[in-house]
């Protein structure tokens, strides 16, 4: 972009098409070299910090076009942000798809059971492969409208959000062992989320005391839903 509203188009375009590739490369491995998912996306990770400290030697570079800036920033209708007005219609769109369609309902039936859904006839590894390469476009938005908000590209602008992201989506009712869950219930686990960094921030504890506290969040929450699945088996 470059500073330049002239150049959004071009670098949403590039920018989804990155996220695709690289949830491609994230897909196969998954899916042809059995690399476990967290293990593969964490590696991943590391290697994109990486290459982006190689390229850019750890300096921030590129100015968000002022459009965008003030799509994340400015009231745009109703006097909300266009960010919000975004993260509503996609919310609308996987809420559809995930219930409302065959690749949704395919979805579910392969985190419930992928031998039964192989059985079924379900296409698993292309649908895997085609799950990573929209969640890669999905964090490709996501790093745009982060741009939005910080104005410059830097490693690790988006650490602070990584352990965010997991606890929001397990607030939301998302089983991390697959099958069950939606886009809507993450919807409204980030809104606590936010509630809870909103009541941290007012007591004055600071970054590094939120993450623990996230983390903490995080273990209770698995502990719960560890023996949640112990009590019904």
């Amino acid at each position: 972009m470059n500073g330049a509203d002239g150049g959004i188009l071009p670098a949403i375009l590039a920018c989804l098409a990155a996220g695709a590739f690289f949830g491609l490369l994230n897909g196969l491995g998954v899916t042809l070299l059995r690399i476990p998912p967290l293990v593969m996306t964490l590696g991943m990770l590391g290697v994109l910090q990486g290459l982006l400290v190689v390229i850019r030697m750890g300096i921030p570079s590129g100015r968000a076009a002022p459009g965008l800036s003030g799509f994340v920033t400015q009231p745009f209708f109703f006097g909300i942000p266009g960010i919000i007005w975004l993260w509503i219609a996609i919310g609308v769109l996987m809420a559809f798809m995930l219930h409302r369609t065959v690749f949704g309902h395919r979805i579910y039936a392969i985190g419930s059971n992928e031998h039964a859904a192989y059985m079924a006839g379900v296409p698993v590894r292309l649908m895997r492969i085609a799950l990573f390469m929209i969640s890669g476009m999905f964090a490709a938005i996501a790093g745009m409208c982060l741009l939005g908000y910080s104005g410059s590209s830097f490693a690790n602008v988006g650490e602070q959000y990584t352990l965010s992201s997991i606890i929001a989506v397990v607030f939301g009712g998302t089983s991390l062992a697959g099958g069950k869950g939606g886009y809507t219930g993450t919807m409204a686990g980030a809104i606590l989320l936010v509630i809870l960094q909103s009541i941290l921030t007012t007591v004055n504890i600071d970054e590094s005391g939120r993450q623990m506290v996230f983390g903490a969040t995080l273990l209770l929450l698995m502990m719960f839903y560890g023996r949640g699945r112990a009590m019904r088996a």
